[in-house]
């Protein structure tokens, strides 16, 4: 076998098929990249990978706005996949959104996230 076909071999984990990825969204560009490729890809079966959390730093705690089209599909998305949602609790009290979230969203900081999290089984964490 080549190694351009080594490294095609789909990953198999035990007892499922998919990656488990967690995303830390902290970048100007994450709101797009939510919006045009992670969040249709969600709603429509076919990211690809189990989305086990996502936490939300600085202006993009705003995506987790209640009544808002995207805090609305991140909702829907924690309610189908059981995806854990949280806003750093600094930026968001920053902001003063930190009661305005949608229901399924939390606030806290990296040790909150690391016990929700810390168990699931995460095999990659991905920083946009």
């Amino acid at each position: 076998m080549s190694p351009e076909n080594i490294r095609l071999k789909k990953y198999k984990r035990k007892g499922s098929n998919n990656m488990r990825v967690a995303y830390i969204f902290s970048t100007t560009n994450s709101h797009e990249i939510l919006k045009t490729m992670i969040i249709p890809q969600l709603m429509d079966d076919r990211h690809g990978a189990e989305v086990a959390g996502m936490m939300f730093f600085f202006d993009n705690t705003f995506c987790l706005l209640k009544g808002t089209e995207m805090g609305d599909d991140l909702q829907k998305i924690s309610e189908k996949y059981g995806t854990v949602l949280m806003a750093c609790d600094q930026c968001a009290i920053k902001r003063g959104i930190e009661d305005k979230l949608v229901s399924n969203a939390g606030i806290g900081c990296f040790p909150n996230l690391y016990a929700v999290l810390g168990s699931a089984g995460i095999d990659q964490v991905i920083t946009l």
